[in-house]
């Protein structure tokens, strides 16, 4: 039953994601619409190349949010048999092509700019209400990025933090062009191309960070340092957990994968090592922005000492054993293997030494120093009373 409400209030929180996310989007879509329209119409009637790139920009940022919305509802999506991980991924891949869209649209506008500039009969006085339509665009692109930044933060998405600082930029590169048309409305004509050049130099710039972030995420970076550090510190403070290596990390979407080594006593059970695990994935996946944690519980550092791999398994060793010490053997499920440092730690539970001849035990632990001498897999061979 738990488990099922657990299952049940996780996928109720993405559906909120979702909508929550939905909406923000369409508020965007409506803004850049009326945007786009208005720089690209008045900039060309107006004659000012940097309102129509910024209207251009506008317009890139409008396609993006059609991708932003087709990204978000397919990577909302519950983990299924094909995708054990969920579909998160589907948010990177739409980054990395929002990147690669803004980083053609800046690169096909300052190259128009560029070739503008070396020719001076075409630089034109514009007309003042391009100038109104910059300011008013100004403003429109800075609050868009207010509200946005606030719900993707409430969200934790860093896809549509992505958005909102791509809105940010959008309302750097819109002072850019008030500046450019009043600069040209002043009588320094060049200004408005040149205010398009760098409009078009920020547009690539963002796509080219969007684009190498997202590349990163597909290609499994790690985390960064500080992050590391703190899940690092968080999986050392689990009681049971005596040391750590092999901790790698990398991010799905929003959130992180983690795989862990943990090294527990080598003498504690198996369900109490299991019980480490749990206790350390569940510590992380509290603390951390975290999609899944693997623990994998090791005995012994094996990342210094020798591994035993090589060493034969249980049922040759029970058998070597029955061949030496005959009837004196318990039952297997009396004898316990250590296999550490690259040999094998025995130990022999006796029922009560009642039950026993001193005689009996004596020749048992003069057969067991012939083995451990003669042997190179056993490292030691106790014998334990064990009451039955």
């Amino acid at each position: 039953m738990e488990k099922h409400d657990v299952k049940t209030s996780s996928h109720e929180g993405a559906g909120r994601r979702y909508h929550a996310a939905k909406k923000v989007t369409l508020v965007s879509v409506g803004v850049n619409v009326a945007l786009t329209l208005l720089q690209i119409v008045i900039g060309i009637i107006g004659k000012s190349s940097a309102l129509v790139a910024d209207g251009m920009h506008s317009l890139s940022d409008l396609l993006c949010d059609f991708l932003v919305l087709f990204a978000n509802r397919h990577g909302s999506k519950d983990a299924d048999r094909e995708h054990p991980y969920g579909h998160a991924r589907i948010e990177t891949a739409t980054t990395l092509v929002l990147g690669a869209i803004l980083m053609g649209t800046g690169a096909a506008l300052l190259w128009g700019a560029a070739q503008r500039l070396q020719d001076p009969s075409v630089i034109q006085r514009v007309h003042v209400m391009t100038l109104w339509i910059a300011v008013l665009t100004l403003a429109a692109k800075e609050g868009l990025f207010r509200y946005m930044l606030h719900v993707a933060r409430k969200l934790h998405s860093r896809m549509l933090e992505a958005n909102a600082w791509h809105a940010r930029s959008d309302a750097a590169s819109s002072l850019i062009v008030v500046a450019g048309i009043a600069g040209n409305l002043y009588g320094v004509t060049s200004l408005d191309l040149l205010a398009a050049a760098l409009v078009a130099a920020m547009i690539f710039r963002m796509g080219w960070k969007q684009a190498y972030q997202s590349l990163m995420e597909l290609i499994d970076t790690s985390l960064d340092e500080q992050e590391v550090a703190a899940i690092r510190g968080t999986l050392l403070a689990t009681p049971g957990v005596k040391g750590l290596h092999e901790l790698r990390t990398r991010r799905m979407g929003d959130r992180a994968l983690v795989d862990a080594h943990v090294l527990v006593d080598p003498k504690i059970s198996v369900s109490e090592g299991h019980y480490v695990a749990e206790t350390a994935r569940a510590r992380v996946l509290k603390a951390h922005a975290a999609l899944d944690v693997m623990v994998h519980i090791d005995p012994e550092d094996d990342s210094a000492v020798k591994r035993s791999i090589h060493l034969p398994p249980r049922e040759e060793l029970l058998r070597l054993l029955s061949q030496r010490l005959g009837t004196s053997l318990p039952p297997a499920d009396r004898i316990v293997l250590h296999y550490l440092g690259g040999k094998v730690d025995a130990e022999i539970l006796l029922a009560d030494p009642a039950t026993w001849q001193a005689e009996r035990i004596t020749g048992l632990k003069a057969e067991i120093a012939r083995i451990e001498a003669e042997n190179g897999i056993f490292r030691t061979i106790e014998l334990r009373r064990h009451a039955p």
